[in-house]
């Protein structure tokens, strides 16, 4: 509860000391009994008035022995993940910059949390960046700010930064933005590589948005106008197929002049946001840092497999240029930094990713080899006439393994390759880097409306081990236009190119470079609906070719980057038990019926998580059918349960997921319930018929 004074009578001087402590509280802080002290930082949650009433939950985290007079340049991020329950990880994260000299504030996000409001109505919305505006400018006049605001975060955090740059807020004077995107379309998960995806991010969310914050979880009042009744975001997103307005709104690649402050960017390339890195140093027309490294959706200090290094020191003497004019030599030192991969087996099993740092002044100079297909399947320097036909299979072995994404450690590759069309190069003489955007080119033709293609690119070791490297996917009705898709004509030929992920590999001698193409990737894509045999051909009109960005003349880092430092712990905060290593439901069954020829993937997910105020437990699972004479008919349904058990009182949030399709449309059936003592309490459910595009 935010502090309130009653005056009564009193004296005038009395009023006026009462007066100036007013003003002094509302510019400090506001609830001070919400403090927790942990090593050299105390985190205190404060409160942020906004011009429309509401008020947002902000935790500041600062120096404990801070002086009343000591201003600092703030750091913010922004988020909807909950500041509370988030405290630990986020401690030991922010304390190296508390220790620096600056303020971090962690901001829940408008009906989300411990914030007031009506819960935004989907990712990066208008006002979720109005509000932004007002955020940034509330901390700039704060007592403890020197006025100057940085952004920082990861994912999310890492995307409205960007967002809140391309707004031109005056106190914003830089940004930090990890594993995000330029590319809302086809690089986030709701239509990856512009084809339909059902993420069991989106489904986390969703349950997560609609959870009071801690510690009291009030369900009175507005609770269920503001958020449990709220539209769900996943609704919204399967009516918006194609890119246009309702992506572009909040992608930087439209116009990358747009920002005009100075951006650190930080990729990995197991992550399924990188291609941004690459990108942005080659469009920036602003000082940029890029650090492309071997990491998944983590900060590059908390990273495993090894190599995890400590990335804030460049960070901090970035922010100490940029927002405290210090001159930190950091503008005379290489904008790109990046790791290159060499050779490691496929699978999760890893404990380190072998290669070495390089670093450059702009994006690394490459050149292009190409690598043409031939009609004995292979990789070769001269073009030849061939045509191959695949026919498609809707229910094959899903590449990505568990991860069902394009990040990851991916498994051995020769169970997808083997419902594929392959092309193997000659054994490697001598060692090859490449580093980059590799791209393919395929002379395609389908007998149906409509179908994906699924490009890998991987290396074959001596010992018959594939590993995945990189990949991508392509919408083919996006052949003219992802804006406005087209049906496909039956045996036209269609020119596809697709831009693989951005990646870094070093093909050692003795092993080969494989390219494998199909048309499917269950459950990660939603399958084509018609069944279809398709084509890739080389002739005099067209060539179907592999180009390999090859790194010439590379940098090696001058100097190793530091080990991670560790930061401080809080108590009363506790993992419990945890069943994937993602935190995501990862695919634990995949049941094949011979005699409907239907496959059903099984992912599943729970944990349990020890908080001051109780302890949450979740429960989730998402299975995936799909048929190969029907697929067409293709469903995931998915349950997902959240539990607070405080001490008087048990919450349960449920939310069951039945989405199915046919040749026509996308049926969505969603319900949410509350149960309160294993008593219900309110359910609410949605049914939508959504026309399909493609």
């Amino acid at each position: 509860m935010r502090n309130q004074i009653s005056i009564k009578k009193i004296s005038t001087r009395t009023a006026l000391v009462l007066l100036l402590s007013l003003f002094f509280i509302q510019d400090q802080v506001i609830g001070q009994d919400q403090v927790v002290i942990a090593g050299n930082v105390q985190i205190k949650e404060v409160w942020i008035p906004l011009k429309d009433g509401t008020n947002l939950a902000v935790d500041l985290y600062m120096p404990a022995d801070m002086k009343q007079n000591e201003r600092f340049p703030v750091i913010l991020e922004y988020l909807p993940y909950r500041k509370d329950e988030g405290r630990p990880g986020r401690l030991g994260t922010f304390a190296y910059f508390v220790e620096h000299g600056y303020v971090v504030a962690r901001v829940d996000m408008r009906g989300t949390g411990r914030s007031e409001g009506k819960l935004v109505d989907g990712e990066y919305s208008e006002q979720e960046q109005l509000d932004g505006e007002e955020i940034i400018d509330w901390l700039s006049r704060q007592y403890f700010s020197t006025g100057n605001i940085a952004m920082f975060g990861i994912s999310w955090g890492g995307f409205n930064g960007l967002h809140m740059a391309m707004r031109h807020p005056s106190a914003l004077k830089t940004i930090i933005s990890c594993m995000s995107t330029d590319d809302i379309y086809e690089d986030d998960v709701h239509y990856m590589d512009g084809m339909n995806h059902i993420d069991a991010y989106e489904l986390m969310m969703d349950l997560g948005n609609i959870i009071p914050g801690p510690p009291d979880f009030n369900i009175e009042g507005d609770y269920f106008k503001n958020r449990f009744d709220t539209e769900p975001w996943l609704l919204k997103y399967k009516k918006q197929q194609a890119d246009g307005p309702f992506w572009n709104r909040a992608s930087l690649n439209e116009d990358y002049s747009s920002i005009d402050i100075p951006v650190f960017l930080v990729g990995g390339y197991y992550d399924g946001y990188r291609d941004i890195v690459p990108r942005m140093a080659q469009n920036a027309d602003v000082p940029y840092k890029a650090l492309l490294g071997p990491w998944n959706h983590t900060f590059p200090h908390n990273a495993y497999p090894e190599p995890a290094i400590e990335w804030r020191e460049m960070v901090v003497r970035w922010l100490d240029h940029w927002l405290k004019g210090k001159d930190t030599g950091i503008l005379e030192e290489p904008s790109v930094y990046y790791y290159q991969r060499d050779w490691h087996p496929p699978g999760v099993d890893l404990t380190y990713i072998p290669g070495r740092w390089y670093s450059s002044d702009t994006w690394p100079e490459t050149n292009d080899s190409l690598l043409y297909l031939n009609q004995d399947h292979d990789l070769v320097a001269t073009p030849e006439k061939f045509e191959h036909s695949l026919i498609y299979n809707p229910t094959g072995v899903d590449a990505s393994g568990v991860a069902a994404w394009w990040g990851d450690w991916f498994p051995d590759q020769k169970d997808a390759d083997a419902h594929s069309l392959v092309y193997d190069s000659e054994l490697i003489t001598e060692s090859l880097e490449i580093v980059g955007f590799p791209q393919v080119t395929l002379q395609t033709t389908v007998d149906a409306p409509a179908a994906n293609w699924l490009v890998r690119l991987s290396d074959v070791a001596p010992n018959g081990m594939v590993t995945h490297i990189t990949g991508a996917g392509f919408n083919a009705n996006h052949v003219e236009s992802a804006e406005k898709p087209i049906q496909l004509t039956k045996d036209k030929i269609y020119t596809i190119e697709i831009d693989l992920h951005a990646t870094s590999w070093t093909f050692q001698k003795g092993h080969r470079i494989r390219l494998a193409v199909n048309n499917s990737q269950w459950p990660t894509i939603w399958p084509s609906p018609y069944n279809m045999t398709t084509t890739i051909r080389s002739d005099d009109h067209g060539k179907s070719f592999l180009k390999l960005p090859v790194l010439i003349n590379p940098t090696p880092l001058a100097k190793p980057f530091p080990k991670p430092v560790a930061g401080p712990k809080l108590d009363g905060y506790k993992s419990i038990a945890s069943e994937t290593p993602s935190g995501y439901p990862e695919i634990k069954e995949i049941v094949r019926n011979e005699r409907t020829r239907t496959t059903t993937v099984f992912a599943t997910n729970s944990g349990s998580y020890k908080y001051p105020w109780g302890v949450h437990h979740n429960v989730e699972s998402i299975t995936s059918k799909v048929s190969d004479d029907n697929p067409a008919n293709a469903s995931v349904q998915s349950t997902y349960e959240i539990s607070v058990v405080l001490e008087n009182r048990t919450l349960k949030w449920t939310s069951v997921l039945d989405f199915t399709s046919d040749e026509k449309t996308f049926f969505y059936r969603y319900k949410r319930t509350l149960e309160e003592n294993g008593s219900l309490v309110r359910e609410k459910a949605w049914e939508e018929d959504i026309p399909r595009i493609w």
